[in-house]
């Protein structure tokens, strides 16, 4: 029989951990949180200093039934879900149900599910640390004050179901900021002359490179500026009849560091930027990596450390790992004389380390057969990520040409790699391609034949539209959530039907919009990116011991609740307001009206509550199917939003995207 209980979140976790301890120890999974706030009511004590009714949630009282039962007769149990505020939460109120006279409740933590890291943990438990509880509570009764509070008053004046939340209302209303931006720009014509230009022949004959282009830079010492296509012609007319000549030739060496290891929120961006995987689909596959995949018959091991973290950091070890790797795998000069030190936000967790492989031996190609595509694929490139990252800078030479043409002064320029340095696991880092154009070998003084003269006309560009990416980047550089939070948030508004995707960016709905217009008029503060910031500054103070959670709670909802009663009394009610159409109800010749509801505007009839007729707006797109007649309406699923023939069930025609649009990026990829 075991001597020790050990309890982790998931299934797939204590499988791995099991065959790490042995047959002493029984590890089983609470599966995430075992208790919380009640879902029927706030479940708060506002007066008696924000008390917290903690219930164990209805899904999990069979667990906890089979937890106390397995505990019975043990002296020690472990404690061990994730390093952070969540998994320090979950420890507590399992250490609360569990305790018992003369038993004793350990906690162990680790961010590499490795037989060492699990060892070394179990060899050094420690005790509860009530700074993050704290933290994780402060943040839960926060977001319940505010979900708890708005989204009642949003059913009372739009419509039942909607909901809002601390940090999802200000992502909804980052993206409505955008849109307006974008719908309010104005573009402004704008000309570019490019000049193609090649040596002499009796000066190129050894030369591979004949041809490079130029673009016009000044006219008359002065930035070129062409608002109109004619005024570009005119000025092509005289460039013509100049002549072409080398008057500057700048070499310089240019060197390029690679990038730190991954965090959460960069890890999300990275993989959006290149696998097109959604914030949830990354997170989702990143916690199967960390959790543990079978690499043949007996080895089940974490893959992955753990990957919700703001840190940079990498231990002594890794980093020793790392290095013996790359010089044996790609020679000393690829690893730097210093290794390389980056450095965290303050509001980092220390503790925490980058997200990085478990161990640099299990290169991504090795392992490939016993990875589902997608694994492989974020996998290959956290791998690639961290190696380079302890790599040697890339080395490039840069050349910069000036070339004069009478009053006209154009630029070329032209890169060529001296050493490849981490780019030869990690190319174009950030994005930053490096210009590939290859210049001839030139001089000073040299005349230059022109081939070509193109004037090409160009617009300014509104802002763009949020990505997942982009929005994750948004809201880390503004402080607001934390790593767990993204991927939630992002699902959040996409399935409350405030922001829908489309060809991978995201756009606000009507509903949306509408929704952050009502709460801006009266929580600016709960909308505002700076306050929020503030408060998760106030969660990291909390966790660090600084201040006092009941404290930071109380200068919150004083101000908070005021602004509630004023807005219960004038907001607007849009729920009664409703728009007549020509329409006719089917059911009882009425006739239908435009109401507000959770999805946005929808077709009911002017006789309900008699008659409950109500279906979606049509799309104004007829449905596709021969000799139906119908029009595409969009409808939601648990499964996302598709479009479907108004005339079901008659018509059963469905289809995920409208007849115009183009193949959605998270259809086509995911």
């Amino acid at each position: 029989m075991a001597k020790f209980l050990v309890i982790v979140e998931s299934p797939a976790k204590s499988k791995t951990i099991g065959k790490f301890l042995g047959k002493d120890f029984v590890v089983l999974a609470s599966m995430g949180h075992i208790m919380d706030l009640p879902r029927s009511k706030m479940g708060i004590d506002v007066k008696n200093g924000f008390a917290p009714e903690y219930v164990v949630i209805n899904e999990r009282k069979k667990n906890v039934s089979q937890l106390k039962k397995e505990a019975e007769g043990k002296e020690h149990i472990y404690l061990a879900p994730d390093p952070d505020r969540e998994g320090e939460a979950i420890s507590w109120h399992l250490s609360n149900i569990l305790a018992k006279k003369g038993r004793k409740i350990h906690r162990v933590a680790f961010h590499e599910i490795t037989k060492e890291a699990v060892l070394e943990a179990f060899k050094h438990p420690h005790e509860l640390d009530m700074n993050l509880v704290n933290a994780q509570q402060a943040r839960r009764i926060l977001d319940r004050l505010v979900g708890y509070s708005l989204s009642p008053l949003l059913w009372k004046k739009v419509g039942r179901g909607l909901s809002a939340g601390r940090v999802q209302s200000i992502a909804v209303k980052l993206i409505v900021d955008r849109e307006r931006d974008i719908q309010a720009f104005v573009p402004v014509e704008y000309w570019e002359i490019e000049a193609l230009l090649k040596k002499s022949q009796a000066r190129s004959q050894k030369s591979q490179v004949q041809e490079f282009t130029a673009k016009l830079d000044k006219i008359d010492d002065k930035k070129a500026e062409m608002k109109a296509g004619q005024e570009a012609g005119n000025l092509v007319d005289e460039i013509k009849s100049e002549k072409f000549t080398v008057s500057q030739i700048k070499e310089t060496k240019k060197k390029k560091s690679p990038s730190p290891p991954l965090t959460t929120s960069k890890l999300q961006q990275e993989a959006f930027n290149k696998l097109r995987f959604s914030v949830s689909k990354t997170m989702k596959i990143a916690q199967e990596l960390y959790e543990g995949v079978e690499l043949g018959k007996e080895e089940t091991v974490g893959l992955i450390t753990y990957m919700r973290t703001d840190s940079v950091n990498i231990s002594k070890e890794a980093k020793a790992g790392a290095k013996d790797f790359i010089v044996k795998k790609f020679g000393d000069k690829y690893y730097p004389q210093e290794p390389n030190v980056y450095k965290s936000k303050k509001t980092a967790q220390e503790a925490h380390e980058a997200i990085r492989p478990a161990t640099p031996l299990h290169e991504p190609e090795k392992i490939k057969k016993f990875l589902t595509p997608d694994q492989q694929k974020l996998y290959e490139l956290i791998w690639n990520r961290f190696m380079s990252s302890q790599m040697s800078a890339a080395l490039y030479n840069v050349t910069s040409v000036d070339i004069t043409a009478g009053r006209f002064l154009f630029k070329a320029s032209g890169t060529t790699v001296i050493f490849d340095g981490f780019t030869v696991l990690y190319p174009q880092e950030n994005g930053d391609k490096e210009e590939k154009a290859i210049l001839p070998k030139l001089v000073s003084g040299e005349a230059l034949d022109l081939v070509k003269l193109s004037p090409s006309q160009h617009f300014t560009k509104p802002p763009p539209r949020y990505s997942d990416a982009s929005l994750v980047k948004a809201l880390e550089e503004n402080g607001i959530g934390r790593p767990s939070t993204y991927a939630p948030t992002i699902y959040t508004i996409v399935a409350r039907v405030y922001v829908k995707r489309d060809k991978g960016y995201l756009f606000p709905t009507e509903l949306g919009t509408m929704v952050t217009d009502l709460l801006m008029q009266y929580f600016q503060k709960i909308l505002d990116e700076k306050f929020t910031a503030k408060m998760e500054e106030e969660l990291d103070e909390i966790e660090e011991g600084k201040t006092d959670w009941v404290k930071v709670l109380h200068i919150f909802y004083r101000p908070f609740s005021f602004e509630l009663k004023m807005a219960h009394s004038y907001m607007k009610s849009v729920k009664k307001e409703v728009t007549p159409t020509d329409q006719v109800c089917e059911l009882c010749g009425r006739p239908m009206v435009i109401k507000w509801g959770r999805r946005g505007k929808f077709l009911s009839c002017s006789g309900f509550p008699e008659c409950k007729n109500a279906k979606s707006i049509g799309t104004g797109i007829k449905c596709p199917q021969v000799g139906c007649g119908g029009e595409l309406v969009e409808r939601r699923s648990k499964r996302g939003m598709f479009y479907g023939c108004s005339n079901y069930p008659k018509c059963t025609y469905i289809t995920k995207r409208l007849p115009e649009e183009e193949t959605n990026i998270e259809t086509k990829k995911e």
